[in-house]
């Protein structure tokens, strides 16, 4: 039976053991999360910044990024999104946007694969959605420098956690070794190292300041376009500053 065939009560045993769930979802007047601790999320955060993107997708291709239940990736094709991948290490989550898509009637690909392996993807997307991922991994600049390599054409919609100062200082280009005052001002780049846990949640990794997104952005050859809700940006793919870029995987010399 498709899940568009499912009754409400089906949907509800089917979300029900296919939970717990970080998205809430409105499957067919089934909440998939709803006493999530951050309200109706992420409902509630996309209704800020929805309006930079294009209310019609159609002829576009679209790469969601750590899609955990495909929230981002069903809004995409509502949209008229052509093709819309979702990506996610999680074989949980990955379950639950495939029903997700499938209840809703939205034809989406979802495959288990992580940020450092988007080069095996050998494509490019309009629309890259990278958001609520960067600190929960290891390596998170190395990510964006893969992204940026392999698969983004035009478009990044971003979003991290953020703590810590929000104001940013103005950075200079360069400074001698012996002036080290910057580095004590709350509003420099900073990203700060968890090594156990944060939120009781062991892959909380690096927590950045706002400084310190805006500059890895740019860094990994990200303009800012616009930034429409305190932890989210929509940037345009430019050139890297630096010739430096990703050893993993396709410059590796192992």
């Amino acid at each position: 039976m498709t899940g568009a065939l499912l009754t409400r009560e089906e949907i509800r045993r089917r979300v029900d053991a296919l939970g717990p769930w970080f998205h809430n979802l409105d499957l067919n007047g089934v909440p998939t999360a709803p006493s999530h601790f951050l309200g109706d999320y992420p409902n509630v955060k996309w209704r800020r910044f929805s309006g930079i993107i294009p209310d019609r997708l159609e002829g576009k291709t679209v790469l969601d990024l750590g899609c955990n239940a495909g929230f981002y990736a069903m809004e995409m094709k509502r949209r008229g999104a052509e093709r819309v991948l979702g990506l996610d290490t999680d074989d949980e989550y990955l379950a639950q946007a495939r029903f997700a898509a499938e209840v809703n009637g939205l034809r989406i690909e979802f495959r288990k694969m992580s940020a450092y392996d988007v080069g095996q993807l050998h494509e490019k997307f309009d629309l890259v959605i990278f958001m609520g991922v960067l600190y929960h991994l290891r390596h998170p600049l190395l990510a964006l420098d893969l992204i940026h390599e392999h698969v983004a054409k035009d478009l990044l919609l971003f979003q991290s956690m953020q703590r810590g100062a929000s104001h940013v200082d103005a950075v200079e280009k360069n400074y001698d070794f012996w002036t080290t005052g910057q580095f004590d001002s709350a509003g420099y780049p900073r990203l700060h190292f968890i090594e156990h846990k944060y939120a009781d949640d062991p892959t909380n990794w690096w927590v950045p300041n706002r400084a310190c997104v805006e500059a890895m952005l740019r860094s990994a050859g990200f303009a800012i376009a616009a930034h429409p809700e305190e932890e989210v940006y929509l940037c345009k793919r430019t050139e890297r500053p630096q010739i430096d870029g990703p050893v993993y995987p396709s410059r590796s010399t192992s």
